[in-house]
């Protein structure tokens, strides 16, 4: 299965939801087994903020547009497109100061806890 970025775009923001009233800045693209992989897109969100949460598998981020920081585990790196952050599954973790252009990939994959 192949997705463009353009289409993933086009997939957001995603429906409103109580935590995000302005629609859901992450949609799923596909997925096999234990692993899925989305498209996400902070800067949709009205307070400019992200606002996810540690999750349960381990994570891979691929920068695609703009640019920002992630914090994984209080360690603070630039984030520009190109670069890729891997994040332990239930890790603290958030981008900061990002553009509104941002966009990244996530793959998740494994079992639920980490490897």
């Amino acid at each position: 299965m192949k997705v463009s970025l353009q289409q993933a775009l086009r997939q957001l923001p995603g429906a409103p939801t109580p935590e995000y009233p302005e629609g859901v800045p992450f949609a799923t693209l596909m997925a096999g087994g234990s692993m899925s992989v989305e498209v996400f897109a902070p800067g949709s969100n009205a307070d400019g903020k992200d606002r996810q949460q540690p999750h349960t598998q381990d994570e891979l981020y691929f920068v695609q547009a703009g640019q920002g920081e992630i914090i994984i585990h209080d360690q603070r790196f630039d984030a520009r497109p190109g670069d890729a952050f891997f994040v332990v599954a239930g890790t603290e973790h958030r981008f900061e100061n990002f553009s509104t252009d941002f966009v990244t990939w996530v793959v998740f994959y494994g079992p639920q806890g980490g490897e």
